[in-house]
């Protein structure tokens, strides 16, 4: 295989939105690992009061990820996530008003190999989300595994991220006075399995509880669909019945989390490597799902929603595909 090397002379600017998306990839594989490591290593130096005085602030701090989280605005708004932004680019497109006194239910699709999308506009004030939607809070909901671990839990936390457990979604759901949003990549890490360029199969088919969730609360529903998500890694083939895709639901199953193998390119060649692709990502935001509130919905109702839901995004992603050079006879599949 013939490597092809950047050229020397790469602007300040695009080796400064590399090394910015470096230090993305590594917090999603690498930092857990790495902050659970230090906290139990700095209890054989010097050092262990450190992590006794974590541990105690921990315990009295573990109930903090399902009521909100704790959002930093240093954090959400530091240049490193506008040099992130410019590296694919990613923007954020909205074609609805959201009124600041209600509280919404955004369904992200697809999830992609590492939600780029999801967590730039949702978790970082570099896309604007902000000044296109005033008054509105954003949260995006994350593997509840990750807010077990020492450190890491305060580093997602910063940028709005909460576990994906209903007790996390009804606490943001339920807030009084209206003006925040709950975002949900309804696909979850096994959808991440199907995320190659060019796919626009969407596990969505029989997920309905997050419909359920908004009939319950009273809360619109907002289909958002990233385009160019997929586009952005390439993926080993894993076809369904396959040894790969087997071992891949099995840990699914026991860690929670999926094991896409994805490659791109590396930091100084394009040829190979897990950084992504410099491929541009547009999420655009539908209209909101006005939702009568009840508090046991039954099947048919919940499957009515939902149905309307999926005819909604449909309609997203056919009116806006053109725009992102989607083929015309490209469609959404749901499994």
């Amino acid at each position: 295989m013939k490597i092809e090397f950047a050229p020397l002379s790469v602007p300040l600017q695009r080796r400064l939105q590399t090394a910015s998306v470096v230090q993305w990839v590594f917090s999603f594989l690498g930092l857990a690992q790495c902050c659970t490591a230090a906290f139990i290593a700095l209890f054989f130096t010097r050092f262990w009061l450190v992590s006794t005085l974590y541990a105690a602030w921990w315990l009295i701090d573990r109930e903090k990820p399902s009521k909100g989280g704790r959002r930093i605005h240093i954090l959400r708004n530091c240049i490193i996530w506008r040099y992130m932004r410019d590296y694919f680019p990613i923007t954020l497109m909205k074609t609805a008003e959201l009124d600041p006194r209600q509280n919404y239910l955004v369904g992200f699709h697809p999830h992609g190999v590492l939600a780029a999308g999801a967590f730039l506009n949702f978790c970082t004030e570099a896309s604007g989300f902000s000044m296109l939607f005033p008054g509105i809070t954003p949260h995006l909901m994350m593997l509840s595994l990750w807010f077990r671990i020492p450190f890491f839990r305060d580093y997602v936390m910063s940028g709005g991220l909460i576990p994906s457990d209903k007790e996390s979604a009804s606490y943001v759901l339920q807030k009084p006075g209206g003006g925040n949003l709950l975002a949900i990549i309804v696909g979850g890490a096994q959808e991440a399995l199907d995320a190659r360029p060019g796919s626009f199969t969407l596990l969505l088919k029989n997920r309905k509880g997050f419909v359920r969730l908004a009939i319950q609360h009273g809360t619109s529903l907002v289909p958002a669909f990233s385009f160019g998500e997929n586009d952005v890694f390439d993926q080993v083939k894993n076809p369904k019945g396959s040894w790969l895709r087997r071992i891949q639901h099995r840990f699914q199953k026991i860690m929670g989390i999926s094991l896409p193998l994805f490659h791109a390119r590396g930091i100084f060649q394009y040829s190979f490597g897990l950084i992504p692709y410099r491929r541009p990502i547009c999420t655009v935001v539908g209209k909101p799902i006005p939702v009568q509130k009840k508090h046991r919905p039954s099947e048919e109702e919940v499957d009515q929603v939902h149905q309307k839901y999926l005819n909604e995004l449909s309609n997203l992603f056919e009116k806006h595909k053109a725009k992102y050079n989607v083929p015309e006879d490209s469609h959404l599949e749901f499994i």
